[in-house]
Parts: structure tokens; sequence; C-alpha cells
């Protein structure tokens, strides 16, 4: 087994056992025993290595998502490219994440899966599933002026009450503006919607 690998199941397996109501209850060294182990303990959250040796990670989130229609597969790999997530959306996949943001990420990555939702980072605003059509696939709306100016607030590091004392609104109306941006954006970590703001020309790198 790759080193590598050793340390980041370790790394993750850390990460998750942060939780106290969150249990690891397998682990596996290959996609092979990766679909062995998901079908013997039928878990809520399956998370896999995109470059798994033996059986890759693709192969191994179709036969999972094909046996073990409710558990969610999250695939962590190096690259967030467009063509690798719409790769991981096809294969049946529920979301991705970088193995470089997974110490910071994982747990909202897997909450938001827990919630039924899907996580992905920016670039692709389609979901290509089974049983759903690209087509059929509404595009995220745009920001309006106002949450334009909190996301510019947000991303230089502003906290809610700085972004309320700043435009002379209250901490709650922020947070619901919060609340519609993470839903229009599909945002879920600041560094996304740094990204998102940059592509959108709503801040300048």
């Amino acid at each position: 087994m790759s080193s590598v690998r050793l340390l980041l199941r370790i790394g993750v397996r850390a990460v998750l056992e942060s939780k106290p109501d969150w249990a690891v209850v397998a682990e596996a060294s290959d996609g092979q025993q990766a679909i062995e182990k998901a079908k013997e303990f039928r878990p809520d959250i399956a998370i896999l290595d995109y470059s798994s040796p033996g059986t890759n990670g693709l192969d191994a989130v179709r036969e999972i998502v094909k046996n073990l229609p409710d558990t969610k597969v999250l695939m962590l790999t190096i690259y967030d490219s467009d063509t690798l997530i719409e790769e991981m959306q096809q294969a049946g996949a529920h979301g991705c994440l970088r193995k470089a943001d997974a110490s910071r990420d994982l747990i909202c990555a897997i909450e938001t899966l827990l919630q039924q939702k899907r996580f992905y980072p920016l670039g692709v605003t389609t979901v290509s599933h089974r049983g759903s059509r690209t087509g059929d696939q509404k595009p995220l709306p745009s920001l309006t002026a106002r949450q334009k100016e909190i996301v510019r607030l947000l991303v230089q590091g502003r906290t809610g009450k700085e972004v309320a004392a700043t435009l002379g609104i209250s901490a709650k109306t922020v947070e619901v503006h919060r609340n519609n941006i993470h839903l229009r954006t599909n945002c879920h970590t600041m560094a996304q919607l740094v990204r998102y703001a940059i592509r959108n020309g709503i801040i300048v790198a």
C-alpha cells in the first residue's frame, strides 16, 4: 500500500472521529475492497479515492451506487477540473473534494451529503446522475446587487456583524442573504466563494 494513501486514510479517519456522533465502520486499501466493505457495512457515506489501485475510483462508485442506493459517495481527488467532476457525476458520485482541502472541508462535505444535497467545487453548474438529464437542470440564478456587496465583504474576511454594520442592515438580514448566496452559488466553503467572486467579476484577483 502506498504510504501516501495510508497517510490520507489516517488523516481522513482523524477528521471523521472528531465528530462524536459519527463512526468509521470500515477502511479499504483499494477499489475492490471498498466495494466489498460497502456492501458488508452499508454505510451512510462512502469516501473513495479517485486514484485508488485495482478497481479504479469511478468503477467503484458505479458499483456502490448501483447496489446501495441509500449510500452517498464522496470522492477525493488531487484536482477539481470540470471534466473530472463531470466524470464523477456521471459515475453517480454525490460529491467530490480535493485531497488538499480534506482536513478543512471534509466535515462540511459530509454534512451536505447527509442533508441529501450534493457537494462539488465550482465549475460545473449541472449535475448528471442516474435518472436525471443534464438538459433538465436549471442554471444557477445570478446574485442581486446587495448579495454581491455582501460577497465582496465576506471574501475580505469580514464577519456577519461587520458586514451588517458596514451596510447599515441587521445581522439577521445578513444571515438571510448569506443563506441565499449559498443556494444561488452552490458554494459551501469560503474558498469556493472566492473563486466564484473572481470568475464572475465580483472581485478582482
